[in-house]
C-alpha cells in the first residue's frame, strides 16, 4: 500500500502525504529533515527532544464517562471523568491541527502477542519521533498482516504540539490526554512526551482485557530452560524489577506490561522503554547493548562533535529513556508468549528494615500485597524527611488501572489457585535496622534468593511465621547467610524492631482502608495483625 492509498477520511484526516509504517531509516531521514533537535548518536540511535514535558502528566489524563463504562471504572484521582462534549471539543481541536500539517506519520501495529487477544492500534502523529517510538513499542505487523490490517480497533491522535484550551471545562493545564472507550479513541494535546502513547495503550488494555477474563499486569516476565518455569516480577521504581528480571540465564518475555489468559502469559508490547540515567555497560549490559540503530533516545545529552551520549548528564531531565524493539535484547523470547507463571515475585524496597529478604505468601496475602503495592522513600531525599516514608501504588501500577484494584487482585488469586502459582515477597531494601542504621540487602544475596525460587529450593524448607504480617519466612536459603533471613535477629535492639514493625503495619492498614469497601473479607484479613 502506497502512502496515497491510505484513506484516513474515516478519521476526518484530509492530509494527502501520509507516511505509513516506513522502515526505521526513513523515520531517521524524516526526523533529521523536519524534526529540529534530532540527531544520530555514535551508537546509531536517534536522539530526540520531547519538548517542555519530559515525563507523563497524570493530572491531565481523563477518561470519558459514558453509560457503558460508568459502573466499571475506579473513578478518582487516577481516572478523572470527562464528559462526551468536552472530549469531542478536544478531539476536533486535535484533528483540525493535524489537518494543517504537510505530512503525517501513521504507525499501525498490535498490542498483545497472543493473536486471540491482540488489539489493532493506529497511531496518527505529526512527529517522526512519535511514529518510530510506537513502531518500537507496538508489535510490528508483517507485510502480509499490514496489507490486511483493515480498520483499527483503537486510534491515537497525537497532536501534542498543539495545546488544549485551558478555558475548556475540565482542563487543568494546556495538556490533556483523553481516552474514550465508547469510540475507541485517544486524543493527546499539549504534551510531546511519547510515554503518554505507550501508557495510554496500556490503560486501554487494562480496561478491555479483564472484560475477557484476562488479567492485565504492570510487571516484567522471564522464562527458564523449562517452558513451565515462568516468573513474573512486580515492583515500583527502585525496587530492582528490571535488574532482577534481566537474567542472562533466562529468556526475557518482556520488561513492563503483560497479560495472563487461560493460555498463559503474553507481553502486551513489542519493545522496551528503559531508563538510561547513569547507564553503563558494566551495570546494565543488556540495555546498553540494545541501544543501536532503530533505538529512540529521549532527552539525552551527547557530544556535538563525537555524538557520544553522556548518560550521567541529567541537565534536561533525570527521566532520560531509550525505546527499542525487544529483538534488541539478545535473550528475548520471540514471540513473547509463555505458559502459566510458576512464581510471582513482589519486590519492595523496605527502608524501615522490617520486612524479611524473602517470604512466601498465601493467595489471600498475595491479593493484599498486590493491592497495597508497597515500597518506601528514604530519609534525606526531601527537605524535612527525617525517617522512612511509605509509598503505596495499587497493583504496583495505580496510574494505569481502570477497574477498582480489587478486581485485578481477585483475578490474580483465581489464576494463582487454578495454576498452583506460588507468590513471594522480596525485600531489596534495608536490613539490620531502619535506614541510616541498617544497610541495604546485598544484591548477590537477593539474586541467590531469586535463583532459589526459580529452582524450587524454597518450596519445602522450614519456615517461621512473621508475628505481625503473618507470612511464612524461610529459615534457610542456598548461598544466603541464614542470619539475615529473620529480620528481627539482625537488629541490635529487638524492641526497636517491634516499634518499627508496628509503625509499618499501621501504615499498611491505614492505606488499605480506602480499598476495604471493594475488597472481600479474605483479602482484608490477610493484612498485618496489630
Amino acid at each position: 500500500m502506497t502512502n496515497t492509498e491510505l484513506d484516513l477520511s474515516k478519521h476526518s484526516i484530509t492530509v494527502k502525504n501520509i507516511i505509513r509504517n516506513p522502515a526505521p531509516s526513513r523515520f531517521y531521514e524524516e526526523a533529521i529533515k523536519f524534526d529540529p533537535g534530532s540527531a544520530i548518536t555514535s551508537d546509531g540511535a536517534l536522539a530526540v527532544r520531547s519538548g517542555k514535558r519530559t515525563g507523563r502528566s497524570p493530572a491531565d489524563k481523563r477518561v470519558v464517562n459514558t453509560d457503558g463504562i460508568s459502573d466499571d471504572v475506579w473513578w478518582g484521582n487516577i481516572n478523572i471523568p470527562l464528559d462526551v462534549h468536552t472530549f469531542r471539543i478536544n478531539l476536533q481541536r486535535g484533528i483540525d491541527y493535524l489537518n494543517t500539517r504537510e505530512r503525517l506519520y501513521v504507525t499501525d501495529g498490535f498490542a498483545g502477542w497472543d493473536p486471540k487477544y491482540r488489539l489493532k492500534v493506529r497511531i496518527i502523529a505529526e512527529r517522526p519521533y512519535h511514529g518510530l517510538f510506537m513502531q518500537n513499542m507496538l508489535i510490528r505487523p508483517t507485510e502480509e498482516e499490514l496489507a490486511e490490517f483493515g480498520e483499527p480497533d483503537f486510534v491515537v491522535y497525537n497532536a501534542g504540539k498543539f495545546p488544549a484550551n485551558q478555558f475548556t471545562e475540565g482542563m487543568t493545564s494546556d495538556a490533556s490526554v483523553d481516552v474514550n472507550f465508547d469510540t475507541n479513541e485517544m486524543i493527546i494535546l499539549g504534551t510531546e512526551y511519547a510515554g503518554e502513547m505507550k501508557k495510554g495503550i496500556f490503560t486501554v488494555m487494562h480496561y478491555l482485557m479483564p472484560k475477557r477474563d484476562v488479567l492485565s499486569m504492570h510487571c516484567s516476565a522471564n522464562e527458564g530452560d523449562d517452558p513451565s518455569d515462568v516468573a513474573l516480577f512486580f515492583g515500583l521504581s527502585g525496587t530492582g524489577k528490571t535488574t532482577l528480571s534481566a537474567d542472562a540465564s533466562r529468556k526475557l518475555i518482556g520488561d513492563d506490561e503483560h497479560c495472563w489468559s487461560d493460555n498463559g502469559v503474553f507481553n502486551i508490547e513489542g519493545g522496551c522503554y528503559a531508563k538510561t540515567i547513569n547507564l553503563s555497560k558494566e551495570k546494565e549490559p543488556e540495555i546498553y547493548d540494545a541501544i543501536k540503530f532503530g533505538t529512540v533516545l529521549e532527552n539525552v545529552i551527547y557530544d556535538e562533535k563525537t555524538r557520544e551520549v553522556d548518560y550521567d548528564d541529567t541537565s534536561i531531565t533525570q527521566n532520560t529513556r531509550a525505546s527499542y524493539p525487544i529483538e534488541h535484547i539478545s535473550n528475548a523470547k520471540i514471540p513473547c508468549i509463555a505458559g502459566h507463571p510458576k512464581n510471582i515475585i513482589f519486590l519492595t524496597y523496605d527502608a524501615f528494615g522490617v520486612l524479611p529478604p524473602v517470604s512466601k505468601l498465601t493467595p489471600e496475602q498475595a491479593m493484599y500485597h498486590f493491592i497495597s503495592g508497597y515500597t518506601a522513600k528514604v530519609a534525606g531525599t526531601e527537605v524535612g524527611v527525617t525517617e522512612p516514608q511509605a509509598t503505596f501504588s495499587a497493583c504496583f501500577g495505580a496510574a494505569f488501572l481502570v477497574w477498582p484494584p480489587s478486581k485485578y487482585a481477585e483475578m490474580l488469586a483465581e489464576k494463582m489457585r487454578a495454576h498452583n502459582t506460588s507468590a513471594w515477597l522480596i525485600n531489596t531494601g534495608i536490613t539490620g535496622g531502619a535506614y541510616g542504621t541498617g544497610s541495604r540487602i546485598n544484591l548477590k544475596n537477593t539474586r541467590s534468593i531469586v535463583e532459589a525460587i526459580h529452582n524450587g529450593e524454597l518450596e519445602n524448607v522450614q519456615t517461621k511465621p512473621d508475628e505481625v504480617f503473618g507470612f511464612e519466612i524461610p529459615t534457610t536459603c542456598p548461598n544466603v547467610p541464614s542470619d539475615i533471613l529473620l529480620p528481627k535477629q539482625t537488629w541490635d535492639n529487638p524492641d526497636e524492631y517491634d516499634k518499627q514493625a508496628k509503625k509499618l503495619a499501621d501504615l499498611f492498614i491505614n492505606n488499605f482502608k480506602k480499598y476495604e469497601e471493594d475488597s472481600s473479607d479474605e483479602i482484608i484479613n490477610a493484612g498485618p495483625n496489630v
